[in-house]
C-alpha cells in the first residue's frame, strides 16, 4: 500500500530542454564551458558542486562570470539557467491537486537554489498552489546529499515517517529509480512528455 508519493521535479513535473540551456549560456553569457558541466541526469563540475551544496549559488555565479563575456552580471547567469526549464504540462496541475487530497506529496530533487526559484515561478504561472500541494521539497543543495546515494533516500523516508516500501518515487533517471528501489522504496521511471497519471496508476 502506498502512503506517500515523492516526485522528482525537473524532468518529471517541470519539462527540461538541455539544448536550449546550452544556447542560453552561449548567447546570454558567451559561456562556452556549459557542455562540460551540464548533463542529462547528474550535473558535473561547478554545477554539480552547487547541487551537492559544496558551493553556494553566488559562488557558482561568480565562477561562471569569470569565464563569460565582459560586462555580464549575476542576473544574466540566472537567465541562462532558466533556459533549462521550459514549463509545465497543464494536465499535471489537477493531477497533483487530486493526489494531494489523498496522499502526502513531496518533491525530491538534485537541484540548486537558482533553478528552484524558477521552478516555483513556473508552478505559479501554471496555476499550481505548490506550497499547498507539497508537504516539503527535499533538495540536494540543502541536504548536501544527492540521488542516487542511499543516504538521501533513507533521510527522506525517515522524515516522511512511513516505511520505505509504502513510499512511491517517480523520477526520469533510471539510476535514481534504481537507487530508490535499493533503499526499499517503490519506484517508477517517468519519460518526459508522457502521461504522468498513467505512469503511477498501477501503484495507487
Amino acid at each position: 500500500m502506498i502512503r506517500a508519493i515523492v516526485f522528482d521535479l525537473g524532468g518529471v513535473l517541470i519539462d527540461l530542454d538541455f539544448d536550449n540551456c546550452v544556447r542560453s549560456f552561449r548567447e546570454i553569457l558567451g559561456y562556452e564551458r556549459i557542455t562540460e558541466i551540464l548533463d542529462l541526469s547528474h550535473q558535473k563540475g561547478i554545477y554539480g558542486d552547487m547541487e551537492a551544496g559544496l558551493i553556494t549559488a553566488d559562488e557558482f555565479r561568480a565562477a561562471v562570470l569569470a569565464d563569460s563575456r565582459p560586462g555580464c552580471v549575476p542576473a544574466d547567469v540566472d537567465r541562462a539557467m532558466a533556459g533549462l526549464l521550459t514549463g509545465m504540462d497543464p494536465a499535471k496541475v489537477p493531477l497533483l491537486e487530486r493526489l494531494a487530497e489523498k496522499y502526502p506529496v513531496y518533491g525530491l530533487s538534485n537541484n540548486n537554489e537558482i533553478s528552484t526559484a524558477r521552478m516555483h515561478e513556473i508552478y505559479e504561472e501554471s496555476g499550481l498552489d505548490w506550497q499547498r500541494v507539497f508537504r516539503k521539497e527535499f533538495l540536494s543543495c540543502r541536504m548536501k546529499m544527492m540521488k542516487p546515494a542511499r543516504e538521501i533516500f533513507d533521510a527522506v523516508a525517515a522524515e516522511i515517517g512511513f516505511p520505505p516500501a509504502e513510499i512511491l518515487f517517480v523520477d526520469d533517471s533510471q539510476k535514481n529509480v534504481d537507487g530508490a528501489r535499493a533503499a526499499g522504496w517503490q519506484a517508477t521511471l517517468y519519460v518526459q512528455g508522457t502521461d504522468l497519471g498513467a505512469c503511477i496508476a498501477n501503484y495507487l
